[in-house]
């Protein structure tokens, strides 16, 4: 567990406020521009009304609040508008850290609760170390992850967190989705795609390791053990906190600790050796019982290994301090195993450690569209703000089998901690081939297979598709399959997982409605890899 200085705060002079930033199109046009050839002798191109609605920047904060440590991240995104495929659409084009928080230690009330009041202390300390109000930022997520989403009120504190940040996304990544954040903000997925390798990115945090593998850039599997660095913390040689798990892997190593158990630094030693040979042993040979989901399946080809999370600074040797807790022991112990030879892969350099999941979290662009749409009820649909977007991998070309899409989409669900029907989410689809009504039909019973729950509750069904289509994919789910559950298809937005999307109210005459899309913005995202703007100054 480690904590870095803090860094000088930036001033915000530079941050373009104003109507620029709202950027809502009201006009119905396609505003498919590129102006860089529009701007002539009178002065910087930064001061051109068309430049400034192409590109904008926003001011954008992540906070992560993991088992061990809570961290606040401010960055200016610039983002432009690139006029590709007559889409409208916003890419980030850099990014710019402008405050980084100490890591705080993770405040706890109780065995069963985060003390929200110190969350939200250290949260306003750092927007006042920043220089920022929480106005003046404009977009931003609360990420609450390993054991600290196990607590009673981790709900609570991530929406009264997002009430006190302004603009939020506000989301809470089990396992799948945090081993996934780890990957993409250690930069193990930036290096599998450079690489054309396949990289197992290890993030071991408080109280839990996530596991995921990349290949070419994406996350291809993701999983979790319950072996972390916060499990047992020890003051003056006494145990003043002791996590179930802990207690449980110290027996295994035969120590009968209880909270308050006087315990000598060899013991320590002892145990934490046992847990680096335990966990290290756990990656290529599942052991169940230490699993808290499936264990990875296809570990083969594996070019190497990146550490992530708060142990790893120790993995590397970037930090020295001891926080009472196991991180330094086991970090240390793990380092010398690699090193040893007890893992079958290589170490690969270290890119973000404590800071991967805030990193990999933090950032939402905004992004704007609108197209044409099937609305069952205008009046109970819209607006809507904070849908998660979920993109199933599945292919729409050529013969639809609902059965089979239905799977798909089941586990997708699962991959992202999300229990199908009990929150709203957006599906999205990339629609190939003929617009025949026979694929049309077999795609919405395989959207009807997919939803039992939505459906039983007659909660709304969201759809959005990139391709023309979704008058009649609405249509045939509420009129030839009788839903009763209330439809939005909406079409021409291309989306991806890791999207949250706020859907405005119908605008007339255009019939089209504004979709706000908050991207997750991974650093130096590996999945845009040829989205660089050309830039004419």
């Amino acid at each position: 567990m480690s904590s870095s200085k803090p860094k000088p705060p930036h001033t915000l002079a530079d941050h373009a406020y104003g109507a620029e930033l709202e950027h809502s199109h009201d006009e119905d046009s396609d505003h498919d521009h590129d102006h860089d050839h529009d701007v002539g002798e009178s002065g910087p191109i930064e001061e051109n009304a068309l430049w400034q609605a192409d590109n904008i920047t926003l001011t954008s904060v992540g906070i992560d609040i993991g088992s061990a440590g809570t961290q606040v991240i401010f960055s200016r995104v610039r983002m432009r508008r690139m006029g590709e495929d007559l889409s409208s659409r916003y890419f980030v084009v850099g990014r710019d850290t402008l405050y980084e928080s100490p890591v705080a230690l993770t405040p706890y009330a109780s065995e069963v609760r985060i003390d929200e009041n110190a969350v939200a202390k250290i949260i306003e300390d750092a927007y006042a170390a920043a220089g920022l109000h929480p106005d003046s930022v404009d977009t931003g997520s609360v990420i609450l992850t390993g054991e600290a989403l196990r607590r009673e009120n981790a709900q609570a504190i991530g929406e009264l967190i997002a009430e006190i940040g302004g603009e939020f996304v506000c989301a809470t990544a089990g396992h799948h989705m945090e081993a996934m954040l780890a990957a993409y903000g250690s930069g193990a997925a930036k290096r599998s795609h450079d690489e054309h390798a396949r990289i197992l990115n290890v993030d071991i945090g408080g109280g839990t390791t996530k596991l995921a593998v990349v290949v070419h850039g994406e996350v291809e599997q993701t999983a979790a053990l319950h072996i972390g660095g916060r499990l047992i913390v020890v003051t003056d040689g006494v145990i003043t906190r002791l996590d179930p798990q802990g207690a449980k892997l110290a027996k295994a190593a035969g120590f009968k600790w209880q909270l308050g158990s006087k315990v000598k630094p060899e013991e320590l030693d002892r145990l934490t050796d046992g847990l680096a040979e335990l966990l290290l042993a756990a990656i290529p040979q599942p052991n169940k019982d230490l699993y808290l989901t499936e264990p990875l399946a296809d570990m083969h080809g594996i070019a190497g290994v990146m550490f992530s999370g708060g142990v790893a600074e120790y993995v590397y040797g970037r930090e020295e301090r001891d926080f009472g807790d196991l991180g330094r022991r086991l970090g240390r112990a793990i380092r010398k195993k690699v090193d040893a030879g007890r893992f079958p892969w290589r170490i690969l350099p270290a890119g973000e450690c404590i800071r991967a999941t805030a990193f990999g979290a933090s950032e939402y662009s905004v992004q704007l569209s609108g197209n044409t749409v099937y609305v069952s009820q205008p009046g109970e649909l819209l607006p809507r703000k904070n849908l998660q977007v979920l993109q199933p991998a599945v292919s729409l070309a050529g013969k639809l089998e609902p059965k089979k899409l239905a799977q798909a989409v089941a586990e997708h669900f699962k991959a992202f901690d999300v229990v199908e029907g009990d929150a709203e989410v957006a599906l999205a689809f990339k629609w190939k081939g003929e617009p025949s009504f026979e694929r049309f039909s077999a795609f919405a019973q395989a959207i009807k297979l997919s939803l039992p729950r939505t459906l039983k509750q007659k909660k709304p069904i969201f759809l959005i598709l990139d391709g023309d289509v979704a008058q009649t994919v609405g249509a045939i789910l509420k009129e030839d399959l009788k839903l009763a559950s209330e439809v939005l298809v909406l079409d021409g937005i291309s989306l991806r997982d890791f999207d949250y999307i706020d859907l405005g109210r119908i605008r007339l005459p255009s019939n089209t409605v504004p979709v706000t899309i908050k991207s997750l913005v991974f650093s130096q995202d590996p999945r845009v890899p040829h989205r660089h703007p050309h830039h004419h100054h």
